[in-house]
């Protein structure tokens, strides 16, 4: 027989539980009886240890049951049962004894341990739990520690769960603070520029004007006095009738360029109302892929598909989010396949065309109905918005973590930008947030809109 293990496990919880503990963490009783020893010695044994709930029952040294302390005093207290069960083997008690053991693996986590032993008939709801450590060691667990370190680690889940929150109101706030202060910004921007495109217009007429004016000159005066050539001379007069023009067009590019960033930096911080209201997508999907076109270089190509599409109806403001989510986790796969200037090289041929498999981002959008897609149980009418890219995919491990994710549950202990794209678009939206995926081939995610003509 082993030695008694330390007294009042339950006043020793370890501090170092989490929510991923096993069985193995806990402490576990590894008190061993052959059934042929007499039941007095086993009560003495519980006599003096009042802790222990129970010892392993073994014949000629292999596992066949266990005997729990409170089954083992129920049955001495029954008539004859001192006599019929103190003084006899204890495979006598184990004959009379019901077996209902609940064998578990040293690595089954707490709370999935506890869900098993709460399902249990109410007579061996107490019961200890047979702890299986190999095929040939068996170890008992007293189900008040179990209930015990399962509440612990709820309470741990729920501390969690409140910072979490916490962290995530404080994050909120913060960025919707810096929404309004980009906001500003972009309008601050946007001033300025309003006045350099409003000037553009009589700048390109005046420049037309100007040089109408100097041909006029050439063609009725041929012979200008000496003064005027050498000035003509000195000012280059060929070359700024030539560089005016693009000059001014390249104003005027950049100027519209700014302006364009600026009005995309400010749909992007756009603060959703109470209700949902019309909204171009094709615009926040072009102004989305300006803002990211830091990120999306000559590496990476971008194939529009639009079909006319009227404004939907919509969060514009957390649709908005959903498409940055799912661009950059595109662009990201993109980039480990186009990372430098030769794997570009390569994906080109001799006459300087873009390879097939050249890193591209496909966006389509279309209006559907069930007549498209048999197999949607959508009714009516809606908006698909497709984003793929030809990157190497997802495994069948990260697809089933991607769906995972999707879940209240997992959104709970772990919120990801898809996760929380899944959630604007079905919670709030009413919506479909689909993808397929092949690995070493193409990733493609499905945005389902209501559509209200």
């Amino acid at each position: 027989m082993a030695d008694l293990p330390p007294p009042d496990p339950l006043l020793m919880l370890q501090n170092d539980i989490h929510p991923e503990s096993t069985l193995n963490s806990l402490m576990l009783y590894d008190i061993r009886f052959e059934n042929s020893r007499l039941g007095v010695e086993l009560a003495d044994v519980f006599d003096r240890d009042p802790h222990l709930p129970g010892v392993i029952l073994t014949e000629d040294g292999t596992f066949i049951g266990m005997v729990s302390r409170r089954q083992f005093l129920e049955y001495l207290l029954l008539p004859q049962g001192l006599d019929l069960f103190l003084d006899n083997p204890l495979r006598v008690f184990f004959r009379y004894n019901p077996t209902n053991l609940l064998v578990l693996s040293a690595h089954t986590p707490i709370l999935t341990a506890m869900q098993r032993a709460l399902k249990r008939s109410p007579q061996f709801a107490s019961e200890p739990i047979v702890v299986k450590i190999d095929p040939e060691t068996y170890c008992l667990l007293d189900f008040t520690q179990l209930s015990l370190t399962a509440w612990q680690i709820r309470g741990i889940e729920t501390q969690v769960r409140y910072e979490r929150s916490q962290a995530q109101m404080i994050q909120s706030e913060r960025m919707a603070s810096l929404g309004r202060l980009v906001d500003g910004i972009a309008h601050e921007i946007l001033d300025p520029v309003g006045f350099i495109w409003g000037n553009l217009t009589h700048i390109c007429r005046y420049e037309q004007d100007i040089l109408q004016l100097l041909r006029a000159y050439d063609q009725h005066l041929p012979e200008p006095p000496p003064c005027i050539v050498d000035l003509k001379a000195d000012l280059e007069i060929d070359y700024l009738q030539a560089d005016f023009p693009r000059a001014v067009d390249s104003v005027t590019t950049g100027a519209k360029r700014l302006r364009d960033l600026a009005m995309s930096l400010q749909n992007f911080c756009h603060v959703d109302e109470v209700y949902p209201k019309p909204a171009d997508i094709h615009g926040a999907l072009d102004g989305i892929l300006l803002l990211l076109k830091s990120r999306l270089s000559s590496e990476i190509r971008i194939v529009k598909n639009y079909c006319t599409l009227p404004p939907i109806i919509c969060y514009v403001g957390h649709l908005t989010q959903v498409f940055v989510n799912i661009l950059i986790t595109a662009v990201d796969s993109l980039l480990e396949e186009a990372v430098t200037h030769q794997v570009r090289q390569d994906f080109q041929d001799l006459e300087g065309k873009l390879h097939p498999n050249f890193p591209t981002i496909e966006i389509t959008t279309a209006i559907q109905s069930q007549a498209d897609r048999p197999l949607m149980k959508r009714k009516g009418r809606w908006v698909s918005i497709c984003i793929a890219d030809n990157g190497p995919g997802l495994t069948v491990d990260e697809q089933d973590k991607l769906r995972e994710s999707f879940s209240v549950q997992r959104r709970t202990h772990k919120e990801t930008s898809l996760s929380l794209s899944y959630q604007i678009i079905t919670a709030k939206h009413g919506g479909d947030f689909l993808f397929t995926s092949t690995p070493g081939d193409r990733t493609e995610f499905e945005i389902i809109l209501p559509f209200e003509s």
